[in-house]
């Protein structure tokens, strides 16, 4: 009973228009209410312990870090050096985008970032080379949700907070999923493109190669500072988004010359904004996880899936196709926040790993960038793309359900997930 009314309270006041963080604290007073499982002076101490971490600092200082970026035009001198990597293969351009996202994704840790970034570049392009205005968008859109898989990942962030794992260990386990994925896309865009007679740029000369990887490297170098003084113990992943900032700001001031104080305001002032929604809904969402604990129903839903099956594999299958419909309805910090604490002792429960577990249900929830009716990558697409929603849902169904089967192969196959942190770490 207790879980349906969770269920009724969430989704109505979602239906009606409250914005996400006010619907889950309206959740919350209501279940307070009409339980008693809790009380309204334990609430202020609920919603301060959500934000009172260390490691959730990271969380501006990689959004203030992607700001900079994006205003400093570090995503240019990646795009050019892809284009003379794999501009002369046929149908190139898009391999280019989707290579250009990863890279990108490896200093901005958001799909959201990732998109209006490579985008707003590679997609004029695209379509001035004559290529499909709908394949282009899609194919973009596609590559850039390798931003919160491949580190830094600022929903992984988030769920090393919640769960207790280690956020160094949740980035490295990111790498081999978003290459697969990245790699998978690129062949699905040379089926998507196999019978357009797209032009061919010439092959770059070797010194042509260099000399854009030199232009590059300080972007490209970026992730390397990070996870190596990370790996090493150097620095925490907090203090890694202190370095990225002051990396960015570095390049873009004096290599790029794109940075003043009017643009490094401008940085700070969206990266403020951005922030300020993640926390709110942060301390909003360890709220209801206290209600949720208390309540028990993390065992309530571990009694129903247990009834289908006591098999691990089944059960996590089962868990994919529930994240996969609430990526359906709703962002993925929202989702992470609520569906962790639900999820992750049931998981704990049956032996697997939580790193498996963050890393398959951020892949999973981050599908739902793309699909209606909440993705905001689509959406972003669509802007930049001129086209209307239909038109690239159709074209970007295929490369969704090549996310699925990598989903499903990770479940299959969570060494995938766990080899590289059990190597390096």
């Amino acid at each position: 009973m207790i879980f349906v009314e969770f269920l009724v309270s969430m989704f109505a006041l979602l239906l009606v228009g409250v914005p996400i963080a006010v619907a889950i604290l309206g959740t919350v007073a209501i279940m307070i209410v009409t339980t008693g499982l809790s009380n309204f002076t334990l609430l202020p101490t609920y919603l301060f312990s959500g934000t009172n971490s260390f490691a959730m600092m990271a969380v501006p200082f990689f959004m203030l870090a992607g700001e900079i970026m994006n205003e400093g035009e570090l995503s240019k001198g990646i795009v050019d050096f892809c284009r003379t990597l794999l501009g002369h293969v046929k149908a190139g351009l898009g391999y280019v985008a989707v290579l250009a996202c990863m890279m990108f994704a490896c200093v901005s840790g958001a799909a959201v970032a990732t998109v209006s970034a490579i985008g707003g570049i590679m997609l004029p392009i695209l379509i001035q080379e004559g290529y499909d205005r709908e394949d282009s968008t899609a194919i973009i859109c596609a590559g850039s949700i390798t931003g919160p898989i491949i580190p830094p990942s600022i929903p992984m962030v988030l769920f090393g907070t919640i769960s207790g794992v280690s956020v160094t260990r949740m980035f490295v386990s990111g790498v081999i999923p978003g290459i697969i994925a990245g790699v998978l896309v690129m062949i699905t865009w040379k089926i998507m493109s196999k019978n357009k007679e797209y032009k061919v740029l010439p092959r770059a000369s070797v010194k042509e190669v260099i000399e854009s990887g030199i232009k590059a490297l300080p972007c490209l170098f970026m992730p390397v500072i990070m996870m190596g003084g990370m790996l090493t113990g150097i620095f925490t992943p907090t203090e890694a988004g202190v370095v990225a900032v002051v990396y960015a700001f570095l390049v873009a001031t004096f290599l790029n010359r794109k940075m003043n104080i009017h643009v490094l305001k401008k940085c700070m002032v969206n990266a403020a904004k951005s922030s300020a929604v993640v926390m709110f809904i942060v301390a909003t969402t360890t709220a209801l996880a206290a209600i949720i604990t208390v309540a028990q129903i993390p065992q309530v839903i571990a009694a129903g899936l247990s009834a289908v099956s006591q098999n691990p594999l089944v059960i996590m299958c089962l868990i994919n196709v529930i994240i996969l419909i609430i990526g359906l309805f709703m962002d993925v910090i929202p989702a992470i926040s609520i569906v962790g604490p639900i999820f992750l002792p049931i998981v704990k429960s049956l032996g697997v790993d939580p790193t498996i577990f963050g890393v398959t249900m951020i892949f999973g929830l981050v599908i739902g960038l793309l699909t209606p009716p909440v993705g905001a990558v689509l959406y972003i697409g669509c802007s930049m793309g001129e086209i209307s929603l239909m038109q690239l849902v159709k074209k970007i169904a295929p490369l969704v359900g090549v996310y699925v089967l990598v989903l499903f192969l990770l479940t299959f196959f969570p060494g995938l997930i766990t080899f590289l942190p059990d190597l390096v770490m």
